[in-house]
């Protein structure tokens, strides 16, 4: 993180989660479209409400380790934008990560196509999130999806960066991560939107799922990649939707952001603009939320 923001970064917000409903955050998969999660919890600081647990999949998991550590809405925002938002600075971000020797090349074998996740997102994480999840000063759980068990693998524990790592590895684009035994692909093949693992965890839930879905947008078919990434966005939109029958969030936010690709990353200023609305949503949506839990308290 730039030394301005690490030394200038927000205090917690203070207000409602002393006296009022606690308030669980999931945080859902989508790649660059994930980027809209800032607003929400840009949003929540502005009301004074500070989650009292997380939960995050893929980009999600990234953002809420950042919420969990002590980030503030607006420190991630700004950490995002003077990352994501110059080429330059993200070309020298993937260039730091570069294996360092012949040997880091080949660990685990040279994969075309299959970069190491592990290797890149600490490259990108802000210094502010630790290396473990017992130093967060909220609780986290990251999903992954244990490829051979075919099963959701909740971490709550340990190493936080590789565990992150596990939650984000796209199998089209980045290399499997072994932890524990286990073979962890992108935990958006398994658990999308993971709010169930904060069920019973809050007295209300806040679900954002920014899985998106293939836009039509020329009349030329997709390639290889995208049409893979569209086709398990599907697939992801048909696991959540399972889910929502089961149990559902207090609150489900979904951001208009399916025109944009997974990797749209360096597309910041756009995914931000298009889905500035979802801010005065949450504010709505936890407004009547709480008002209806103090309605039947009173």
């Amino acid at each position: 993180m730039p030394a301005r923001l690490a030394d200038r970064k927000s205090a917690p917000p203070k207000g409602r989660e002393h006296s009022g409903p606690t308030v669980g955050v999931a945080l859902g998969g989508g790649g660059a479209r994930g980027l809209a999660h800032i607003h929400v919890i840009e949003a929540l600081d502005e009301m004074g409400i500070r989650p009292t647990v997380m939960a995050g999949t893929s980009i999600g998991s990234i953002i809420g380790a950042g919420v969990a550590a002590g980030m503030s809405g607006r420190d991630i925002h700004e950490f995002a934008e003077e990352t994501l938002g110059q080429k330059a600075e993200v070309l020298s971000r993937i260039w730091r990560s570069r294996p360092s020797s012949i040997s880091e090349l080949v660990e685990g074998g040279v994969r075309l196509g299959q970069f190491n996740v592990e290797r890149i997102l600490r490259s990108f994480l802000p210094e502010s999130i630790p290396g473990t999840f017992a130093e967060l000063a909220i609780p986290l759980r990251v999903a992954a999806t244990d490829y051979y068990a075919h099963e959701t693998l909740v971490m709550e524990e340990g190493d936080l960066p590789r565990a992150l790592a596990a939650s984000s590895a796209i199998p089209a684009v980045f290399r499997p991560i072994q932890h524990r035994g286990r073979l962890l692909i992108d935990g958006g093949f398994s658990n999308p939107v993971p709010f169930d693992l904060l069920r019973d965890r809050a007295d209300i839930v806040i679900a954002v799922d920014v899985v998106g879905a293939p836009v039509a947008e020329s009349p030329k078919i997709p390639n290889t990649i995208d049409l893979s990434i569209g086709a398990s966005q599907i697939v992801m939109q048909q696991v959540v939707a399972l889910k929502l029958k089961e149990w559902r969030p207090h609150i489900l936010l979904r951001p208009a952001v399916s025109r944009y690709k997974v990797l749209d990353f360096l597309k910041i200023a756009n995914v931000l603009e298009s889905s500035r609305s979802i801010r005065e949503e949450t504010k709505r949506a936890v407004e009547a939320a709480f008002e209806g839990i103090e309605s039947t308290r009173s």
